[in-house]
Formats: structure tokens, C-alpha cells, sequence
């Protein structure tokens, strides 16, 4: 594996997803393979789990590790080609990938869309250009329109938590106070309509009128405005925000109603509740949930080393 950005550069998502649980029983059983081998992981914007997971998964196979903060740490970037650099842009995203492939046999980018002008956000341009330019393997830790290490780690705890051969899954929006990316759920709906295609789950997602996520990342998934309907019977349930695709960037409503709580569980298959985390209490979802026995939002996140360590294990194997 060169590259990890999507679930379209997953051949088989089902073993995929068993070799992540091995690796979660046997940490340290391929430090061979990382030996002398070093990742950069370079952000452009602000992470915790992803961060930390990535590290842990990397150090579990025996890798070195470099962290490049470049929001706070590196040059301003110019991503265009053929203009003149004289204004705030100090260095060309051709020279500084190029550089960090020099030093690094892997790397891993993280970068948020702008929520400004969609065509751009959606062209990927930033995360295209540093993989054609630094010439090793890359792995997506976030980008404009996806997050892949997420959404791997989302199946993994399902797979690992499922009561049933194939769980009913629902993807629910929540309110919030910004206007978020809609990185998470198109990432959720991508993995969730292959794992679906496979056999793994059944898929709803359910959102407010104006919430729709572009349908390349939706085909196959069941919607609907009404979130009482897509609840019943659940077996899990994915809480999160985002914002509206067609109105690009905009909040188009203030969510009234339509936060998660220990009531709205009561029509499910007593489902337990996933989001990516960080997580505005009894906002996006209700303490009593987070706090309570359905909440998986811990275990998922642990799941993030496994998704993490099992992608790289892949890449070290071609290197």
C-alpha cells in the first residue's frame, strides 16, 4: 500500500478490519518491519487522538517518529503553480514535501478544508500536490473531504462490538455551534456503503433538510429526514455534526430536537453510540449517554491505534 486516503484503496475492507483486531492481541509482534524506518507526521491543523494514535501505532511497530507542526512550526505554504512568491507564501508545497520525503519513509498529512469555496475544498488540491511531490507512501490523518484513519477504526469497533452478523448502523447529524467539516460523515458513509456492499451492516443516515452529503459518498445508504424512523431498531448509532454541502459551509438549522438521549434509545436495539470525539457535551450528544453503558465513544477511540498501526504495517511490508 502507497497510500491511504479513501476506502477505494482498501482491496479487502473484511480482512483489513480482522488484521487491525490481530494487531490489537499481538502489539509488538512486527517491530521488524519498523525497525530503522521513520514516519513524519505532519499537521497543519490541530489533533489530539489522531496524533497520539498515529505515534502509538508507529512506536508499536518499531518506527522513529517526527512530528511537523506547520500551522505553528513551518513556512506558510503556496500550493499554486506558476506564480510569482512575493507576497505571503514563503515556501513552495514542491520543495517542502519533496524535503520531508527526503527524511521520512513514510508520511502522514493532516488539513482542513477551508468551508469556503467548495470546488476548491473538494478538489483536494493540498493533499494531492504533497503526495505527487514527496515521493514515499502517505497516509491521510484528515483531509478537505475525508478521514479515512477514523473511519477505519469506526468499522473496527463495530465489527468488535456487533451482537449481530449484520448490524444495523445509523449515521445521525447533531447540532452544534460552528460550522464543521463534512470530513467525518462523508468518510462514515463511504466505509459504512462498502461495508454494506459487503455484507457487514445495514446503513441510514438521517439529517435535516439541507444537510444532504454529496452523494459519490452516500450511494447505497438509505436517508431520511426523520430521525425517530432511522433510530428504530438500531444497533449503533454515529453522532455528528456537520455542515450543509449544498449551501456550502452554512448552518441551516439550529438542530432543535434532534440531539441524542437516553429517551431516543428507547425505540432501538439498545444501540450503542459512537462519535469521533471531541464531543460538546449535551450539545451535539447528552452527558447521560457519554456517561452511561451505550457510549463506545472511549473504545473507538483506543480503536484509532489499531486503524492506525495496521495501514502503516501494510505500507512497511512494500517499502
Amino acid at each position: 500500500m502507497k497510500l491511504f486516503s479513501s476506502v477505494k484503496d482498501i482491496n479487502d475492507l473484511k480482512q483489513l478490519v480482522n488484521e487491525a483486531l490481530e494487531l490489537k492481541k499481538d502489539p509488538y509482534g512486527f517491530q521488524n518491519l519498523g525497525k530503522n524506518k521513520t514516519l513524519g507526521l505532519v499537521f497543519l491543523n490541530p489533533s489530539l487522538r489522531t496524533r497520539l494514535s498515529t505515534q502509538k501505532a508507529a512506536l508499536n511497530l518499531g518506527m522513529n517518529v517526527m512530528v511537523m507542526n506547520m500551522d505553528k512550526d513551518g513556512w506558510a505554504l503556496e500550493t499554486r503553480d506558476g506564480v510569482v512568491m512575493n507576497g505571503t507564501t514563503v515556501e513552495h508545497i514542491r520543495e517542502a514535501a519533496a524535503v520531508m520525503g527526503e527524511y521520512c519513509d513514510i508520511l502522514g498529512l493532516r488539513s482542513f478544508p477551508k468551508l469556503e469555496d467548495r470546488t476548491e475544498d473538494y478538489s483536494e488540491n493540498l493533499f494531492r500536490k504533497f503526495v505527487k511531490f514527496c515521493g514515499v507512501p502517505v497516509v491521510s490523518l484528515e483531509s478537505a473531504t475525508l478521514h479515512p484513519l477514523q473511519s477505519l477504526a469506526d468499522l473496527i469497533t463495530i465489527q468488535e462490538q456487533k451482537q449481530t452478523v449484520k448490524p444495523k448502523v445509523v449515521l445521525s447529524w447533531a447540532p452544534h455551534v460552528k460550522s464543521l467539516p463534512q470530513a467525518v460523515p462523508n468518510s462514515f458513509s463511504e466505509w459504512m456503503c462498502r461495508a454494506q456492499q459487503e455484507g457487514l451492516v445495514d446503513f441510514v443516515i438521517t439529517h435535516p433538510e439541507g444537510y444532504e452529503l454529496a452523494e459519490e459518498f452516500t450511494a447505497g445508504a438509505s436517508i431520511t429526514y426523520n430521525q425517530e424512523e432511522a433510530l428504530e431498531n438500531a444497533d449503533f448509532i454515529y453522532v455528528k455534526n456537520w455542515s450543509s454541502y449544498r449551501e456550502y459551509g452554512k448552518i441551516l438549522s439550529e438542530g432543535e430536537g434532534w440531539m441524542i438521549d437516553n429517551k431516543k434509545l428507547e425505540s432501538s436495539n439498545n444501540a450503542q453510540i459512537m462519535h469521533c470525539l471531541p464531543v460538546r457535551r449535551d450539545l451535539e450528544l447528552s452527558s447521560e449517554i457519554l456517561d452511561g453503558p451505550n457510549s463506545l465513544v472511549i473504545k473507538e477511540a483506543g480503536n484509532r491505534v489499531w486503524a492506525a498501526q495496521v495501514v502503516l504495517k501494510k505500507m512497511l511490508e512494500k517499502l
